[in-house]
């Protein structure tokens, strides 16, 4: 599946397997927020962690969709504000509750389609943090060569495309199959950043 193949593709995503993909992308990127939210002694880690299980629950339960208007007002009381902090983990934290934000919303609205914005939300995280923490002594050409070559940058590739063509092949969101998906997506605990929670 080429680049073009690949965002055909998550325009083409409907309804359960939309809201699947985004979810699998805010729990690889869960960690981001624990880490952030630890370090300024937020304690909000655990709260997001329960937002994204209740999340979770929705779509193995195809039940009442309800409490997303609630879960939505908790999950704006946890998003940390950039301008606050003077630390970069506040950006790959935000980045998060922006994904979360994204698959709550397509669930109360599954028109709207938020796969794309979502899979680009969360290499930008990527490529963000590797102009900071690789880039910054680079030229343009250089920075480019990075991008295009880092490991973190082809594992993020690997992960958005394997999760694809894991809900496309998928005709029910079947309990065994959520529970591999959020296994996969949770990656023992490293986020997208390459970064764990036992850190």
């Amino acid at each position: 599946m080429n680049a073009n193949q690949f965002v055909k593709a998550l325009e083409q995503l409907r309804s359960w397997r939309e809201y699947a993909f985004l979810l699998s992308l805010a729990e690889r990127s869960l960690p981001n927020y624990a880490l952030f939210s630890d370090a300024i002694g937020m304690k909000g880690g655990a709260k997001v962690r329960m937002l994204l299980d209740e999340a979770w629950s929705l779509l193995e339960s195809r039940g009442s969709d309800a409490a997303i208007p609630q879960m939505l007002a908790k999950l704006e009381g946890l998003t940390p504000n950039v301008d606050r902090y003077d630390v970069y983990g506040v950006y790959p934290a935000y980045d998060f509750c922006q994904l979360l934000e994204q698959a709550l919303l397509n669930r109360l609205n599954p028109t709207k389609q938020r796969a794309l914005e979502g899979s680009r939300l969360a290499t930008d995280t990527v490529m963000k943090f590797l102009e900071v923490s690789e880039g910054a002594e680079l030229d343009e050409d250089e920075l480019v060569r990075l991008l295009d070559h880092h490991e973190l940058m082809k594992a993020d590739k690997a992960f958005q495309r394997e999760v694809l063509i894991a809900v496309r092949k998928q005709r029910y969101p079947t309990e065994g199959f959520i529970r591999e998906l959020r296994e996969a997506a949770a990656n023992d605990g490293v986020s997208n950043l390459g970064i764990g929670l036992d850190e």
